[in-house]
């Protein structure tokens, strides 16, 4: 078909991106009905049906996208569970709706305007530039998608855009609406505030048994012990089947022979090298040195000094050029070698010093040579192991019993809560497996659970051995905790009553000086207050107040460590408004966009409630992988 539009068009045609041509609004997606050639619907607006492989391939397509972004696959049911199913079906939905209003409509496209927005589409052309044919095939591949069928879809989009140009193009950001956003945005206030602390609550007194009592009657689920579980570990790991002790000395021996120069240094030697970078000067080194001047007369007649021409204590293995580490290694300390012709140079060199080699002697190494053999060998048993405890298992196997068959240990932590804490709130120490507690807590007494992934070459099993249900505490078990939360709830209440008891002060004509003194407090300014803006002084709780009236609004706030705030607001600068300024430009953009969507959102609505939608659930939990009707 495309061949037939080229022909029609006199021109090239271009090849389709699937994914590019979705538009986060609806009516940009592909259509379901691309692959429609009967059978089964999963919904039917109109006289235009979506079919069941249409919705499962758009489903498909979805669940990649977000495993893609997520960084890992998403299955049907996982994303039913998401939403995923009915965000799918809902633009399928209003993309048939449109098809049919188009149809309706008697909308179109030629073949050649069609031909021309295809091979001019961005997603399609060379990186030199120009319209890339042979990309076609590979991605309408990878979609399962031929020409044909690339082609009836793009056309049908054309379409739905005719109608969506009709309805909401040209549609800008009313002046009115982008300043009241930008004022939103960008609005700057200044306050003048006092702030205080704990200390003017005062001395609260320890509360009677009978006030005590009462008020943890209230609060009693404040104190609910959670559900703790108490689990048997079996880990699998290089470091827990290690035998170290079992590493023989001819091993050992065998390993460290075998090491080079891990456990020591090598020969080093301080390098002089003078370059000879013509004939004339490989010819005048020769001649000085069958006169017996020294390298460092060779040196001076070459107009340069020794420290220049130093390379350095080196190892042979530094050395880049062979044939001067092998003459350098030859020399003894303070010799001079003959010229040497090197790779890139002829060169001159002297040895001022030899380090001999050093290794560390097999006795100070050999703790901690036997424990990496050992670890090495061990890491050749876990998969072994593995399957002899998997297949121990299938066979009805305890953790128990297979800690003892294969000489493992079974950990027993303490119990814990679905945040891993024991009973005290301590942290319990538990294996680093993704999952564990969420699995624990998902298991039960008498579960076979899954095994899991320890580190990058270990396996944890676990039993759940005993459920500890949640439970109401008693005032005994949490006296002190009970007093101190009572304390802090009086002392909240004395500092927020002392904040209203300022804010009326201040309301009756009071200034903030005032107040201040007679308490002993300070008032500071904070400006360059935004809504968005974050600011240590003046705690998020209280901007909504800073920014709910004019100049002279007053009220207060909590902090954090029982702190309070009252505040009044003494400025505010509007900000300046360009409609196109970069900032409100881009805001102009959205905004307009959001206004185009939300029309064609109604349009699309009102078109759907017209033709009539009906949706087939069966077939769409056929797709998700969920039985019922």
């Amino acid at each position: 078909m495309l061949d037939t539009l080229r022909a029609g068009a006199k021109s090239w045609i271009s090849k389709l991106l699937i994914g590019l041509l979705v538009i986060s609004f609806a009516i940009w997606g592909i259509s379901g009905d691309l692959l429609n050639i009967g059978g089964d619907q999963v919904a039917t607006v109109g006289d235009r049906k979506v079919s069941i492989v249409d919705f499962d391939s758009a489903y498909r397509r979805e669940l990649d996208s977000i495993g893609r972004n997520i960084g890992r696959p998403l299955s049907t049911v996982q994303g039913a569970a998401l939403g995923i199913p009915g965000q799918v079906l809902g633009r399928l939905v209003a993309e048939a709706a449109l098809n049919e209003t188009a149809q309706d409509y008697n909308l179109g496209v030629s073949d050649a305007e069609l031909v021309r927005l295809i091979q001019t589409a961005p997603s399609f052309q060379a990186p030199s530039g120009g319209f890339d044919r042979a990309r076609l095939a590979a991605i309408l591949q990878a979609n399962g998608l031929t020409e044909d069928q690339f082609v009836a879809e793009r056309r049908l989009l054309e379409e739905r855009r005719q109608i969506a140009d009709a309805i909401s193009g040209g549609l800008k950001t009313p002046a009115a609406m982008l300043e009241a956003f930008n004022r939103h945005a960008n609005e700057e206030r200044t306050v003048d505030y006092v702030e205080f602390d704990a200390a003017l609550a005062g001395e609260i007194p320890a509360p009677d048994e009978t006030a005590l009592a009462s008020w943890f009657e209230e609060n009693k689920a404040d104190f609910r012990a959670p559900e703790y579980r108490q689990v048997a570990l079996l880990q699998l790991t290089p470091e827990k089947i290690a035998r170290a002790d079992e590493i023989s000395a001819e091993d050992l021996q065998r390993e460290y022979d075998a090491s080079g120069e891990r456990f020591g240094e090598p020969e080093r030697r301080r390098i002089l090298q003078l370059a000879l970078p013509s004939a004339d000067a490989v010819a005048e080194a020769r001649a000085a040195l069958a006169e017996g001047k020294t390298f460092e007369d060779i040196v001076a007649m070459r107009g340069t000094t020794v420290e220049q021409v130093e390379l350095g204590n080196m190892a042979r293995e530094e050395l880049l050029d062979p044939a001067i580490a092998e003459a350098a290694f030859a020399l003894a300390e303070g010799e001079t070698s003959e010229i040497i012709e090197g790779r890139l140079n002829n060169v001159l060199l002297k040895i001022t010093q030899v380090t001999e080699a050093r290794k560390t002697p097999l006795d100070e190494v050999a703790a901690d040579l036997r424990k990496e053999v050992a670890l090495r060998l061990a890491e050749r048993e876990v998969l072994d192991l593995h399957d002899e405890i998997e297949d121990a298992r299938a066979g009805g196997a305890t953790l128990t019993e297979v800690a003892e068959r294969f000489s493992l240990t079974l950990d027993m932590p303490s119990a814990f809560d679905s945040a891993g804490k024991d009973a005290s709130g301590a942290k319990v120490a538990l294996p680093d497996a993704p999952d564990l507690i969420s699995d624990v807590f998902e298991s039960d007494v008498g579960i076979e659970a899954d095994m899991l992934q320890l580190g990058r070459t270990g396996f944890l099993w676990f039993e759940v051995r005993e459920v500890t249900p949640a439970r109401d505490r008693t005032l005994d078990e949490v006296r002190a905790q009970a007093v101190d939360a009572w304390t802090r709830e009086q002392r909240a209440e004395r500092l927020d009553a002392l904040a209203a008891e300022i804010v009326k002060e201040l309301d009756a004509g009071k200034t903030l000086e005032a107040v201040a003194t007679e308490r002993g407090l300070e008032v500071a300014t904070q400006s360059g207050l935004k809504r968005t803006g974050e600011n240590a002084a003046i705690p998020a709780d209280a901007i909504d107040g800073v920014f709910s009236g004019p100049v002279g609004t007053i009220g207060s706030a909590s902090k954090p460590d029982a702190r309070r705030i009252v505040y009044r607001v003494t400025g505010i600068s509007a900000p300046a408004f360009f409609r196109e300024a970069g900032e409100i430009a881009a805001l102009d953009t959205r905004l307009a966009d959001a206004l185009q969507n939300s029309v064609i959102g109604q349009y699309v609505g009102e078109r759907e409630a017209r033709l009539g939608v009906s949706v087939n659930q069966a077939n769409i939990n056929r797709v998700i992988g969920q039985g019922g009707s």
